[in-house]
């Protein structure tokens, strides 16, 4: 089948701005092929989404709506989406490069032996089998795989490659109940209680924007400035791992190839030099913006804009423009 099936991830109700990306990739992949872009939603009291999924591309939502969904839990979710698949049958499957994303892909793929790419940074269609790019070894080497037709097909995408349509009002697509039936060792892991944590910011590999500190902050208070910024911005905050390894921020924050890799469309990379290891992390950034007070620093290397200029100045009078802007 030419079909692809794109797992729509949601949490609370509030679908990850990736999954609507990867429908419109799949939506053009699929046309090319012969085929249609459909949509999997997994969890409870979801049913409402589809229209969503609709709206952007999905030509028909396979829904698996169950109360022992209503929480990411990988064997359950694994169990619901290898349904969908089963229903479905589509050719390929595309999952956003999350926590969540590379959690299920994995188990999915080992559950159906499926071919599998994660982290996938390009993905195109040749005579049925995929083609997938990504980098390795520190951005260093651009590798390519291909993912053969004759049986499954399961990628990843890393978030803000692809550029999602515009949501067309008014669009309806089938929906399609997968009944669910959890195995006997989908009930070994139990989640009694989930406990939210931190500024109510975003997590650095769901946000468009990211504001980023380096050891130069000299403080976790100091961090403050950078949260500022990134509330008004309504974006992320993330960290060098000198500046986690410091105590500044939690390493949840920290962005390198040790940490998350980000792709957003703007990156504001504050008082960081640019060591190797966080330029992997973040050189597929849209637009990035270095303020540094070394000139010299390799990070105005790979920057779109260079602010030569002392954070503790520049990044307070930026928040109060903006919101000047705003206002």
């Amino acid at each position: 089948m030419a079909n692809i099936l794109v797992f729509i991830e949601q949490r609370g109700g509030k679908v990850l701005p990736a999954s609507y990306q990867l429908l419109a990739l799949a939506d053009s992949l699929a046309k090319a092929a012969g085929g249609q872009a459909e949509a999997c939603l997994v969890g409870q009291g979801v049913a409402a989404l589809a229209d969503a999924a609709a709206a952007q591309g999905a030509k028909k939502v396979y829904l698996v709506d169950d109360a022992e969904l209503a929480m990411y839990r990988p064997l359950p979710y694994t169990s619901a989406l290898v349904a969908a698949i089963d229903a479905a049958k589509p050719g390929t499957v595309l999952i956003p490069t999350t926590a969540m994303g590379r959690d299920l892909a994995s188990r999915v793929a080992a559950r159906k032996r499926a071919a599998l790419a994660i982290d996938c940074t390009e993905l195109a269609l040749d005579g049925g089998d995929l083609v997938a790019a990504k980098t390795m070894f520190a951005g260093k080497l651009s590798a390519t795989f291909r993912l053969s037709k004759d049986r499954l097909q399961v990628a990843t995408v890393r978030s803000n490659v692809y550029s999602a349509h515009p949501p067309q009002a008014g669009t309806t697509a089938q929906v399609v109940a997968v009944p669910f039936m959890l195995r006997e060792q989908d009930h070994r892991l139990k989640i009694k209680e989930i406990a939210a944590t931190g500024s109510g910011i975003k997590d650095v590999t769901e946000a468009d924007i990211i504001v980023s500190g380096g050891r130069s902050l000299k403080s976790a208070e100091n961090f403050q400035i950078l949260y500022d910024l990134a509330q008004v911005l309504d974006g992320a905050v993330g960290a060098s791992r000198a500046a986690c390894d410091a105590g500044y921020q939690p390493h949840t924050r920290q962005v390198g190839l040790t940490g998350k890799v980000v792709t957003p469309k703007l990156y504001i990379a504050c008082g960081i030099d640019g060591a190797i290891q966080h330029l992997a992390g973040m050189r597929g950034s849209k637009v990035i913006v270095a303020v540094n007070n070394k000139k010299e620093a390799p990070i105005f290397k790979v920057a779109t804009y260079g602010c030569v200029a002392d954070l503790f100045t520049l990044v307070p009078l930026l928040t109060e423009e903006l919101k000047r802007l705003k206002a």
